[in-house]
């Protein structure tokens, strides 16, 4: 027995987790492997292909390249058998990066499952993956907020309020300057973004208010925040928007293909044909990481939010540096919103986020605090939102109610599967009085 546990610590050690984790981890590797036979390999019809199209096809300036033909059954047949050495591997000697194999083993089962579902049909993957980098910039940006705030030991629940407040002001007064002023559609757009960005601003520095000077729970300002923005905006939405269409209507950003990189097969198309407001993403994520990890700002908001009382007395403001981040990420949210207007559907519904602010704080939690992290993350919510929309129109034969279920069950399988190593900033949450 004392071998067996040896050999397990030293398993462990290499990938750098618990003996406990390392064993799930390999079941895990073969129970994916099980489940790709049993679900799809076993089913397949013998002699179909599975098609994915690789270039998006329409208005594009990328290369075009072939499509990937594959043979249903047998390549559903080899994903399992490599499911199986992964595990038996794990199990055995164990892998130095194993959160990167089961990164690996998760795209391989959806790739096993889109095999199955496409057998005998096509299916535009490349479409398919530039859906899906829409769908997950407003989850990205929710988390980015996440990250800004937490990073100061904030907690910000209020995201999804934030990111409606957002989307309900780009709306209204978009479609002011647009269809009322008669303003042009680059200038109606940009007041929009403007207007979004300081509701979003107003409603962080509310957020701030509440938990650094009042010091009332985070959890709680937080709901609040949520409630105020349901309400008033469903209220202005019913008594206003629903009887003046003219102001619930901005249009919506065209995409801007960025010279030479748009022509990159694949990769091309899904990143660089998008509007305006992806790259701001894309920039954003650049900025936030840089002044977190390499200015005196950044040092100065980590050190508050893993230890207030060792920064006040080196002489940081903890009260300044809570109240600007917590703002600022309050903007950053309401962009988020303002995104599922002028960069979506062009009008304001009640209720439009979706939950996609709560998804944005499991995105936080999943990229482990990091700007990149989060937007890793928020990829997969967007990968699995885009995934039941074209699910839908391959007919595959599973419940739409399972489909739309998709996104939030992908919430639910990371939570669980990563919450038990996700360390937040230690201050995290905590108000702080000085002395």
């Amino acid at each position: 027995m004392a071998s067996t546990g040896t050999a397990w610590e030293r398993i462990a050690a290499r990938g750098g987790v618990t003996p406990r984790r390392a064993r799930t981890y390999g079941l895990v590797f073969f129970g994916a492997g099980l489940l790709i036979y049993l679900l799809f390999a076993r089913v397949a019809v013998a002699g179909y292909t599975s098609t994915f199209v690789l270039h998006p096809g329409g208005a594009t300036q990328a290369i075009p390249v072939p499509d990937l033909v594959l043979p249903t059954a047998p390549a559903l047949y080899a994903m399992t058998l490599i499911c199986a050495f992964l595990g038996g591997w794990q199990l055995a000697r164990g892998f130095r990066r194993v959160n990167l194999v089961l990164g690996f083993i998760a795209g391989l089962f959806v790739l096993a499952f889109l095999t199955w579902a496409s057998q005998g049909r096509s299916f535009n993957l490349t479409g398919m993956f530039s859906s899906a980098l829409l769908r997950a910039v407003p989850i990205a940006l929710a988390g980015l907020s996440g990250v800004i705030c937490e990073r100061c030991a904030v907690i910000n629940i209020g995201i999804e309020g934030m990111m409606l407040g957002g989307a309900f002001s780009a709306t209204l007064m978009g479609s002011l300057a647009l269809n009322v002023w008669k303003w042009p559609s680059w200038a109606s757009m940009s007041f929009g973004l403007l207007a979004a960005l300081i509701t979003g601003a107003l409603f962080g520095l509310l957020l701030a208010v509440l938990a650094v000077r009042f010091k009332v729970n985070q959890i709680i300002a937080g709901t609040a925040i949520n409630i105020l923005s349901v309400g008033v905006t469903s209220f202005i939405s019913s008594r206003i928007l629903s009887h003046f269409q003219q102001l619930n209507n901005t249009g919506t950003l065209q995409p801007v293909s960025v010279p030479l990189l748009s022509r990159i097969p694949i990769i091309g198309p899904v990143l660089f044909e998008q509007n305006l407001l992806v790259y701001l993403l894309f920039i954003l994520l650049i900025v936030v990481h840089v002044v977190l990890f390499h200015t005196r700002w950044g040092l100065r908001t980590r050190a508050v939010g893993e230890h207030p009382r060792a920064a006040d007395t080196l002489g940081v403001d903890v009260f300044k540096i809570r109240y600007v981040n917590v703002t600022i990420g309050g903007m950053v949210a309401a962009l988020g919103g303002a995104f599922l207007i002028l960069g979506s559907v062009g009008r304001f519904d009640e209720l439009m986020t979706a939950g996609k602010g709560f998804i944005g704080l499991a995105a936080m939690i999943f990229g482990k605090w990091m700007p990149f992290g989060a937007f890793g993350a928020a990829l997969i919510f967007g990968f699995a939102d885009a995934l039941q929309v074209k699910l839908a129109l391959l007919q595959v034969p599973i419940p739409s109610q399972f489909l739309l279920m998709a996104p939030y069950l992908v919430t639910i399988i990371v939570l669980a599967g990563v919450v038990g190593e996700a360390v937040p900033p230690a201050a995290d949450g905590q108000p702080y009085e000085k002395e």
